[in-house]
């Protein structure tokens, strides 16, 4: 029972958060409120998939707020230059992947701790990100890039909620059916007895780290058509948000779990949160402590469980 509990105590508090705030608010549950959610959460979403693999691993990566601020200005910068959307979107996802191939080539190379080499490649990718716009956004951008973020298929479904499905189809396959997805749990739970099996460790942590850096790259880019400017300083604080959605959703600090449908669900659990708070009024002050406090409780719950399983 406690294992079903842990399981479902995701989903069920999203349903609640759901039904309260329903009742709460008449605007609420409405077609603009919801799709604004929507639009506001998937970046987050899909930097929190990407983190699932990587904390999958017994991993982390802080550097993710950064490296999203520089693959949305190196993205901007494309469009700038050549005007072309399409190929913003691929040099954004490069980017990300090569700095997400960076980080893990320097915890597998240099044996670095990842929270130590992701916290340094945090102000790294900050620092270069400053340097290459002289902290001054990108402006400029062609019509049709915001619609990355704030178009519409059909006049219903929001662009970026179509972002989001494809990539949460597609790590949910590379997790369920590929090699990558099987050795990352096997990593994250007993990296001594893949390392017997004959799991080549160090390729599949460079591999690991380099799709959560591409996911992240692609973020970078809805991010900056949220603003329809490439903003050096955007992604700050996030890395924080980001770990908390794997959390909820089921993840874990110590590695071996997480799933991709448990990620999203801890991920709008705390957009709902959010939303709400502004909705009836709370200070965003207040917000901030009432999220901390929700992170903390849900990390909490995970250590004791980790004890417990001990």
């Amino acid at each position: 029972m406690k294992d079903i509990l842990k399981r479902f105590l995701p989903y069920a508090s999203l349903i609640g958060l759901f039904v309260i705030l329903t009742l709460a608010s008449p605007y609420f549950l409405t077609v603009n409120n919801l799709s604004s959610v929507v639009r506001q959460t998937t970046v987050i979403t899909i930097m929190a998939i990407g983190m699932t693999v990587v904390m999958a691993s017994a991993g982390i990566d802080l550097s993710v707020g950064s490296m999203l601020a520089l693959a949305g200005v190196c993205g901007t910068m494309l469009i700038a230059g050549y005007g072309s959307t399409t190929l913003a979107l691929f040099g954004s996802i490069l980017v990300g992947l090569f700095c997400g191939l960076i980080n893990g080539a320097v915890i597998t190379v240099l044996r670095i701790p990842p929270f130590i080499a992701t916290l340094g490649a945090l102000g790294i990718y900050r620092g270069i990100t400053l340097i290459i716009t002289k902290g001054i956004p990108v402006v400029n951008l062609t019509r049709d890039f915001g619609a990355l973020a704030n178009g519409s298929l059909a006049g219903i479904i929001p662009v970026p909620l179509v972002f989001l499905l494809g990539v949460a189809l597609l790590v949910y396959f590379i997790l369920k059916y590929t090699k990558l997805g099987r050795y990352s749990y096997a990593i994250g739970s007993n990296p001594e007895a893949a390392r017997c099996s004959g799991v080549p460790i160090g390729a599949y942590v460079v591999m690991i780290y380099g799709l959560g850096g591409a996911l992240t790259g692609l973020a970078g880019m809805i991010e900056a058509a949220r603003l329809v400017t490439g903003q050096p300083t955007a992604g700050e604080g996030y890395e924080l948000r980001v770990i908390a959605a794997v959390v909820i959703g089921g993840g874990s600090l110590s590695g071996g779990q997480g799933t991709v449908l448990g990620t999203i669900v801890g991920s709008f659990t705390m957009g709902l949160l959010s939303n709400g708070c502004n909705l009836l009024g709370i200070s965003p002050f207040l917000q901030q402590v009432i999220i901390g406090s929700v992170i903390v409780l849900a990390v909490t719950f995970d250590e004791f469980q980790r004890r417990r399983m001990g």
